[in-house]
């Protein structure tokens, strides 16, 4: 498919400082002009889509893509910079539908050609169609959200970044395996809201919880094919660009890391940031730390240790350690590359392709201490009740 049908060029240049430094980042970027063979060889493809209808009260969130860039591109690069493309903005079309199908479209070729989108909106709706992109690809999908609530809504009515999860949720064919969101604040989500992600056998990550260990967050980011980050969940003092602030979130450098972590996922596939508004911006702050988290996100691809279990196990480190209660026992895994730890969840005889991604699930080494307590972590607990 031709995508270029579905870009035009941001203007954003017009607005930079002249005589940037060479190791900034507008000199290594190359910018889509059309040609097909222009995205061969890269492995991150930005895309700014201009469509906030669905967005409550957050409708100025098309105007975010170009505000980012302006401080994106002044951003410095260190060690050798993986390859970036720029393909532009996709404009809201006539219906959010028609927006919808343009970045679907867009996704699906990126993901053939093994390249990362980084879509800036726009609201946190386009996850829905960011996850449309994998309906064709023939496997099962995890996504993790970075929100200060769980976006569920009315169901009869229609999508809007409240609610786009009942739409990914409910769609047939469903190939969402699992769903975790990261830093909700309790006194934001309604109580039948965590029972029912309970009942579903899904994670969430209270705000409080992760903060005190942000290594808490990093096995879910590790597992995720698609992380969506929600600006909101950014305390307003740190990040006043977006209709919907709390006094309570992440800092900066807190959802900076969390960004880091989930470049360095060898799984990880598509990466999106929501909800900026330049209306609500002060001084281009909220401009500013879009650019940082999609600058720490692109330093941790360029930081993959390609050591995610598939295949032979032979060179990880087995651990098995045996349920006195059961007579059972836990497999673990540990990379010599980067001391990082997976537990085998056993899968029924006869499904290997359908949960060959799954059954390896990321944990911690204190998951591992767990489970030789005669503790069954609660992260194996939940991925086995979907595999049975």
């Amino acid at each position: 498919m031709d995508i270029s049908v579905f870009l035009s060029q941001s203007e954003f240049r017009k607005s930079l400082p002249e005589n940037l430094h060479a190791q900034q980042l507008i000199h290594h970027v190359s910018f889509f002009t059309g040609e097909p063979e222009e995205l061969e060889g890269k492995k991150l493809a930005i895309i700014g889509v201009k469509e906030g209808r669905a967005g409550l009260n957050n409708h100025g969130a098309l105007n975010g893509p170009d505000e980012f860039r302006k401080y994106f591109y002044q951003l410095y690069i260190h060690d050798e910079p993986v390859s970036i493309i720029d393909l532009g903005n996709i404009e809201a079309g006539n219906a959010i539908s028609d927006t919808y199908y343009a970045l679907n479209q867009t996704c699906q070729v990126l993901l053939k050609k093994n390249i990362i989108p980084v879509i800036v909106g726009g609201t946190q709706d386009l996850t829905y169609a960011n996850y449309l992109a994998y309906e064709h690809m023939e496997q099962t999908v995890n996504l993790v959200t970075i929100d200060y609530k769980l976006d569920f809504g009315n169901t009869d009515k229609e999508i809007t970044n409240k609610s786009y999860l009942n739409k990914i949720v409910l769609h047939k064919p469903n190939y969402l395996f699992n769903y975790a969101n990261i830093g909700h604040q309790r006194y934001m989500v309604e109580p039948e809201l965590l029972t029912l992600m309970s009942n579903m056998y899904f994670d969430v990550h209270r705000l409080g919880d992760v903060q005190s260990s942000l290594m808490k967050a990093e096995p879910a980011l590790r597992n995720a094919d698609i992380l969506s980050v929600d600006l909101g969940s950014i305390r307003q003092g740190e990040s006043p660009g977006s209709a919907f602030v709390s006094p309570n979130g992440f800092y900066g450098e807190e959802a900076a890391q969390l960004c880091w972590y989930a470049g360095m996922s060898d799984k990880l596939t598509s990466f999106g940031v929501y909800e900026y508004n330049p209306e609500f911006d002060r001084d281009g702050q909220s401009a500013h730390l879009v650019a940082q988290l999609v600058w720490c996100f692109m330093d941790g691809v360029s930081q993959r240790k390609k050591d995610y279990p598939v295949g032979d196990y032979s060179e990880y480190m087995k651990f098995i350690v045996p349920l006195m209660q059961d007579g059972h026992e836990l497999v673990f895994y540990k990379s010599p590359k980067t001391d990082r730890w997976w537990m085998d969840v056993p899968y029924p005889g006869g499904m290997e392709m359908k949960y060959e991604r799954h059954h390896l699930v990321p944990c911690t080494y204190d998951e591992y201490q767990q489970a030789s307590h005669d503790e069954v972590p609660d992260r194996w607990w939940k991925t086995y009740q979907k595999l049975v």
